[in-house]
């Protein structure tokens, strides 16, 4: 039997990455993005990407055991929380990969001109 938590939880990640992807496509229609907007487009998949690798790893962990459990209150936040860290990585470098994003978004900026 599936847990309702989980699948709320689960449910509502896949509602953030539809609204990150969604902002990420009205970025490339219309007038050139900014370098400010490149930078921060490129942060947010780094995040996102991060995320994506992390949930796995708090999805092991036993939720609402021991002394400072959070009980069901934890298991609605993680994903948030876990979110939150992501971005918090990205932004203090990340693993690189913003660079990256940021410099295919040049050169797709090049080739549409």
């Amino acid at each position: 039997m599936s847990n309702p938590a989980v699948a709320l939880t689960q449910s509502a990640d896949l509602a953030k990455d539809q609204a990150r992807a969604g902002r990420m496509r009205s970025l490339t229609a219309g007038p050139a993005p900014t370098p400010a907007q490149m930078d921060k487009t490129a942060q947010d998949f780094e995040a996102m990407f991060l995320s994506s690798m992390l949930q796995p790893m708090f999805a092991e962990l036993k939720l609402g055991e021991g002394r400072f459990g959070g009980g069901h209150g934890e298991s609605m936040f993680q994903s948030m929380l876990v979110d939150e860290y992501s971005k918090s990585i990205a932004k203090a470098g990340g693993l690189g990969i913003a660079q990256s994003v940021k410099a295919q978004m040049l050169r797709q900026q090049e080739v549409q001109s």
